[in-house]
């Protein structure tokens, strides 16, 4: 199942898109991998999904990724008397540790480590900012504020800490207990950690997931571009989550911060997914507007490995089509005369290894001898990653003999992932590349493909060796 793109698509399962035959319609359309919601996945559904993706897998007999995305802390103020109240502008209201209803002075906020983090001048925005709230006094049992911008607050509405830093983990006991399940299940590729702010967060997370699974680190709080180099270092891949951050900070900065974090991503060499609203009116519409293909377009343009649906495939009455158009949207743009000279004007200088010269090399030869395809030979998943660093224009094959791996890598960047065993030579590596080039149709009997592979064969992060190879005559034999 060839994709006529560079970049991949994760598509979120929910209610709409649940059933085997609807998750294979998905992958079909063009979902590379399939994302569950922790925040709506009881562990039970979580088993029953990852077990239909695998079987649909099966099907098409191409390696298909699956991101398990944890909740992560969800705070939320108690409940009112009545409901609700009205909060005007000026007035004072409270929000402290005691456990009865609110009015309209005063509401409880089930979350002591808030009471004891804010500080005087910081600011709490209640029910995705529609509510804007000032800390004037803060004891560390109760936090006085002044209303800045007045609204109605209703119970158990969702509070934001744009100026807050949280002394405590990411981590929830909910999360806990659904990593724990996810680890059990054995054949989840990715979990996606939600509300990062430190590097330590992510740091707590390996010491229980040991490699098991790869981490996407999702950024949607200001507090983690203070430290987003040490925050990509130790992360597998960054998800640029707009909600949220746009919740957290001037909506009208996000953009500018999606195109600093794909730029910073693309020079790490670590996969970079652009989520959130990418073409939300598609949830009850056949079509999107002009400025979500606009967004999505902008993201194709700026290298992103993925664009995210969310409830477009999740709840939304469109998920084939949401997921048809957003393919759509990238093969055109992809296409797109600008495209060249916009992608390669942020490629990375690689870094000064012998792998990193290899993976620059072998896209400058196949671009200069205009061959059919890379193929690079990967156990360990680093030789693709550093291919796809260097945004080719050819096509990338990535061979590994690990499953895991090839299904890890199915969320980066022009990567057209093969299973396949590994080589027991030199000769055999390069009949082998040939074979599979030929018969995925990505070079036909004449081309010219380059490979590149280690040596000794087999050995993990060991790039050091190039060789050019022509597909034979009868599209099977490499010479």
């Amino acid at each position: 199942m060839k994709r006529l793109r560079k970049v991949k698509i994760l598509a979120t399962l929910g209610p709409a898109s649940s059933e085997e035959g609807m998750i294979r319609k998905l992958h079909e359309a063009g979902a590379d991998l399939f994302r569950i919601n922790m925040s709506h996945t009881n562990h039970e559904m979580l088993r029953t999904l990852v077990t239909r993706i695998r079987a649909v897998e099966s099907q098409c007999g191409r390696p298909i990724g699956i991101l398990a995305d944890l909740q992560g802390p969800k705070l939320r103020v108690g409940k009112f008397a009545d409901g609700a109240v009205e909060l005007k502008a000026g007035q004072s209201f409270t929000l402290d540790g005691k456990d009865v209803p609110g009015d309209s002075n005063r509401v409880y906020l089930p979350h002591p480590e808030i009471l004891e983090s804010v500080k005087p001048g910081d600011r709490l925005l209640i029910d995705d900012g529609r509510l804007q709230l000032k800390a004037e006094k803060c004891d560390g049992k109760s936090i006085v504020c002044v209303v800045v911008n007045g609204n109605k607050i209703s119970d158990r509405k969702g509070v934001s800490l744009p100026d807050t830093i949280l002394h405590t983990g990411a981590m929830t006991e909910k999360d806990h207990k659904d990593l724990e399940a996810v680890l059990a299940i054995n054949d989840v590729d990715w979990v996606a950690l939600s509300f990062i702010q430190r590097p330590e967060d992510l740091a707590e997370v390996r010491k229980i997931t040991r490699g098991r699974v790869a981490l996407m680190s999702k950024i949607e709080k200001p507090q983690a571009l203070e430290r987003i180099d040490e925050i990509i270092e130790l992360s597998d891949a960054l998800m640029v989550a707009r909600g949220d951050l746009g919740v957290e900070m001037p909506i009208e900065s996000v953009p500018g911060t999606q195109k600093h974090l794909i730029r910073l991503c693309r020079r790490a060499g670590k996969p970079v997914v652009v989520a959130t609203q990418m073409l939300e009116s598609m949830i009850s519409a056949a079509v999107p507007t002009r400025a979500e293909v606009s967004d999505v377009a902008t993201a194709v343009f700026e290298g992103a490995d993925a664009v995210m649906l969310s409830a477009e495939s999740a709840a939304g009455d469109y998920p084939v089509e949401a997921v048809a158009m957003m393919g759509a949207i990238a093969r055109s743009i992809e296409r797109d005369q600008n495209y060249p000279g916009i992608i390669y004007a942020q490629r990375p200088q690689p870094e000064p290894t012998g792998a990193d010269a290899i993976s620059l090399a072998s896209r400058q030869i196949a671009e200069t001898l205009n061959l059919a395809a890379i193929v690079c030979y990967t156990s360990s998943g680093t030789t693709g990653l550093r291919s796809a660093r260097e945004r080719p224009q050819v096509p990338i094959i990535a061979l590994s003999p690990v499953i895991q791996t090839a299904r890890r890598l199915s969320v980066v960047w022009g990567l057209h992932c093969v299973v396949t065993e590994d080589a027991t030579d030199l000769d055999d590596m390069v009949d082998r590349a040939c074979r599979i080039a030929f018969r995925e149709e990505l070079a036909k009997p004449g081309d010219r493909v380059i490979i590149s592979a280690g040596v000794p064969l087999g050995t993990p992060g060991s790039t050091n060796m190039l060789r050019i190879a022509y597909i034979g005559s009868d599209g099977l034999t490499g010479h």
